[in-house]
């Protein structure tokens, strides 16, 4: 007599629910990302901005989640998911209603210090997300658990993008930087008051939203990821990461990774203004057809994974994502917007990807190990400025898509030397371990 074969569940029993409102928070911060993607675009305009100074949005964002993941890492080991959750919603909020003080001193800098604290909540949201979505389940159906629950952060960037376009960019005086230069101080500034209020309007009220769901994660019963313990020994902790080279070159590529996606994202809409002569919010139709694209494909590589390994699907995707940023590079006018949509379908997988194989058996001390991951987050900040002074320093947009180029080759060697699975085991005083499984509730 056969013994039937034990099925193979993607999620933990009991925790259907639980997954459905973390997953909640992977469409909230993609609303928050991509409406600051645009953010690069409306300054240029209302401050008259080269690429460059532009960039240091950016530099803000993703500045703040490589200050803040690391202490989330070890407030969530120290206490729960569920408190970093809590945490790291409450700065998100509180980011989003500087934006309102903001607006009232027509200060670049003071909109930069309100992206730094919203970021910093988003930080700590994605450290204890991603490992949480991860721990809800059997290890070997990890990463595409963490493809199915990303799957909705593109959701949130297409609202995102539909946010902006229409309180944001659509908003914006037409005057370019030349017919700023000769108005007075008082008709520049009443200009710029009436554009800066538009730019705070979504973000205010976002924040007014956050609050409601941040009562409801307070008052609900989530699981936890179990740990032996919750000591934090840093030391140890990072002396046995460095020796995992799987881990050490999944940080590597994520740096690379975010730096292509924030680099191609943040210009975009330059790229479309400049080879079709379009304004700013014409220009965004193609950038949130873009993340429509991007959306789709996550979901079709969710599936994917299941017959085909997910290091196979990435080297794939970064080799054609290389290939068609070579035609963004040399093409021009709608077959170079065509090719640079495409990059979108070809990223939709990476992040959660190279996620899932980094952390992978690193155990107990994926929560630590995790937040190096979101420390990566820092590509976007570093490499898109580089983008932007290329762009500065060359005058065309076009070629300044040699930085994601690059990120995307970085990107294909990883997934080419990643370590298999079964061979890319961590250990802990000669021990194997396995990430821990969610158990009872708090």
């Amino acid at each position: 007599m056969h013994t039937a074969p034990k099925k193979r569940f993607l999620l933990a029993p009991g925790t259907l629910a639980p997954f459905i409102l973390v997953t909640s928070l992977f469409f909230l911060w993609g609303l928050a990302n991509n409406m600051t993607d645009t953010l690069l675009a409306a300054f240029k305009r209302i401050m008259s901005m080269s690429d460059f100074q532009t960039s240091w949005i950016q530099m803000a964002f993703y500045g703040a989640y490589f200050c803040l993941a690391l202490p989330a890492a070890i407030l969530i080991k120290k206490y729960t998911y569920k408190t970093g959750i809590l945490v790291g919603l409450g700065l998100f909020i509180l980011g989003a209603l500087l934006f309102y003080p903001a607006s009232l001193t027509l200060s670049y800098g003071y909109f930069l210090v309100a992206l730094y604290v919203l970021a910093g909540g988003l930080s700590i949201l994605e450290t204890a997300a991603n490992p949480y979505i991860v721990a809800m389940g059997p290890e070997e159906s990890g990463t595409r658990r963490l493809n199915l629950a990303q799957s909705f952060n593109p959701i949130g960037s297409i609202s995102g993008v539909l946010l902006s376009k229409v309180f944001i960019l659509s908003q914006l005086n037409q005057l370019n930087a030349d017919e700023r230069a000769v108005l007075n101080t008082d008709e520049l500034a009443a200009v710029q008051s009436e554009e800066l209020t538009a730019v705070m309007g979504p973000y205010v009220g976002i924040a007014l939203f956050l609050v409601l769901l941040w009562g409801v994660l307070y008052f609900t019963k989530m699981p936890k990821a179990s740990d032996t313990d919750s000591k934090v020994d840093l030391s140890a902790t990072f002396s046995r990461l460095a020796k995992t080279p799987n881990y050490v070159w999944a940080v590597v590529a994520q740096f690379f990774y975010v730096g292509a996606q924030i680099g191609v994202w943040s210009f975009t809409i330059r790229y479309v203004m400049q080879e079709l002569r379009l304004n700013e919010s014409d220009a965004s139709t193609y950038y949130m057809a873009s993340l429509v694209l991007f959306m789709a494909s996550r979901f079709v590589f969710t599936v994917l994974m299941k017959y085909i390994k997910p290091k196979t699907l990435l080297l794939v995707t970064a080799i054609t994502a290389a290939a068609l940023t070579l035609v963004v590079i040399y093409g021009s006018g709608l077959a170079g917007v065509y090719a640079l949509i495409g990059i979108s379908g070809c990223m939709s997988l990476m992040f959660p990807t190279i996620y899932g194989l980094g952390i992978r058996g690193l155990g107990e001390d994926a929560k630590i190990g995790g937040s190096g991951l979101i420390m990566a987050i820092l590509g976007g900040a570093i490499l898109t400025s580089v983008q932007g002074y290329v762009s500065d320093l060359t005058g065309d947009v076009g070629l300044a898509f040699y930085v994601p180029l690059l990120c995307f080759l970085v990107i294909a060697l990883y997934a080419f030397v990643a370590e298999k699975p079964e061979i890319a085991t961590h250990k802990k005083d000669g021990a194997a371990l396995v990430t821990q499984p969610v158990t009872s509730a708090l």
